[in-house]
């Protein structure tokens, strides 16, 4: 199925953590990537890990379109990797969601 670029959603997904739990942290988000490329819908999910601040981890995710990202949220994958995850963060992830506007 291909979908509108206009329709694409792109997410920019950022995870601070401590240095003391840094290596967990990344072990967790590391276990996002292989499900979410599986799910419909998934253009590309990717982790990164910020130069300047090895205590920030970003995500770059792309789906066809908003009901794609809806059922990746819901995801019974997200929610288990979620549960260990949150508590080793110090604040909530920061979601930013993108429209494509360019081709």
């Amino acid at each position: 199925m291909t979908s509108k670029k206009s329709e694409e959603q792109h997410l920019v997904v950022e995870f601070k953590t401590t240095s003391q739990n840094r290596n967990r942290v990344k072990e967790l988000l590391q276990e996002f990537i292989g499900p979410a490329r599986e799910e419909s819908g998934c253009l590309y999910y990717d982790l990164y890990q910020r130069s300047d601040d090895p205590d920030t981890f970003i995500i770059l995710d792309g789906w066809q379109n908003e009901a794609a990202v809806v059922g990746h949220g819901e995801h019974p994958n997200v929610k288990r990797v979620l549960e260990p995850l949150l508590p080793l963060l110090v604040s909530p992830p920061s979601i930013n969601v993108n429209t494509r506007i360019s081709d």
